[in-house]
């Protein structure tokens, strides 16, 4: 898990280790892991848990949760208590929508007051799988499809501290393993994620008759979507790079894209991939292709 995210945070260029990181922290197993892992990859974090005082005694429960927890890890924390059904009221919007503007608003404000590179989020692959078939189920275009990107702006402060996501490169039951045989850490668990009449949580429940290669695949669908639209845009990303690689190499049926376009980054001379009919070698900076059938 651990050689997992710090590897995917360097890929993507996350987080440096010389500033302060703002790790949002409920209580739940994914913010736990998220946490811990980057204590573990010696980044200098101080939590932030937000109360919303939407259900009753576990919300309070949550609260003293991740007090202890951080107390136990020695880690800084900041909590906020928010109205949260009387800011809805008074700017009409769902409880969903308020408690999502209300969270975002703070995080930018403690990342500004600590003076931390990022604020960073416990979303996984499963979440970036509920997204994308939200939004198939909602009816989307190519941007719905792309997901969650690993590194964004803040949806409160778009000039602000960016949003970092660490854990998308894991899934849900990795995690729990993670916390419940590697760390021996506990976590709480919200109550109302059972309620299938909510969307997001029928979705959820869905998944988990998906088998966690199907949820990977959907993830990685989602990593290419977000290439295709920097394609569009003009911007010469890593993700661009790589769906461009694909869509130079998927008629030899290679599947290892991502480790390719990585030994050509790092000029991996003599380097070869193999599909069950091409072989491809790098040579001088470029991928040579020969038939193997």
């Amino acid at each position: 898990m651990l050689r997992r995210v710090t590897t995917y945070i360097r890929k993507h260029g996350l987080l440096d280790k010389g500033k302060p990181v703002l790790v949002a922290v409920s209580g739940g197993a994914d913010s736990v892991s998220l946490l811990d892992v980057l204590l573990q990859a010696g980044y200098t974090c101080i939590a932030a848990h937000c109360n919303f005082h939407l259900r009753g005694a576990e919300s309070d429960r949550d609260e003293a949760f991740v007090r202890e927890l951080c107390c136990t890890l020695n880690v800084p924390l900041e909590v906020a208590s928010f109205d949260t059904l009387s800011y809805a009221r008074t700017n009409n919007v769902s409880i969903e929508v308020a408690a999502r503007e209300l969270r975002y608003t703070w995080f930018e404000q403690m990342a500004q007051q600590h003076s931390c590179q990022a604020v960073a989020v416990a979303h996984h692959q499963n979440d970036q799988a509920e997204t994308v078939l939200l939004n198939l189920k909602r009816g989307t275009g190519i941007r719905g499809l792309a997901g969650m990107r690993p590194k964004s702006t803040n949806p409160m402060a778009p000039e602000g501290v960016p949003i970092v996501r660490p854990l998308l490169c894991t899934t849900r039951d990795y995690i729990e393993h993670y916390l419940r045989d590697k760390r021996h850490l506990n976590w709480v668990t919200d109550s109302t994620n059972s309620d299938v009449t909510i969307t997001r949580n029928a979705i959820r429940e869905q998944l988990r008759s998906y088998t966690k290669a199907e949820i990977e695949h959907i993830a990685q669908t989602a990593e290419y979507m977000q290439g295709y639209i920097d394609i569009l845009e003009g911007k010469n990303t890593r993700e661009a790079g790589i769906v461009k690689l694909y869509e130079e190499l998927r008629a030899y049926g290679f599947t290892e894209i991502e480790k390719i376009y990585d030994a050509l980054e790092k000029g991996e001379g003599g380097k070869t991939f193999t599909s069950k009919t091409h072989q491809a070698t790098i040579k001088k900076g470029k991928l040579c292709v020969i038939s193997v059938s």
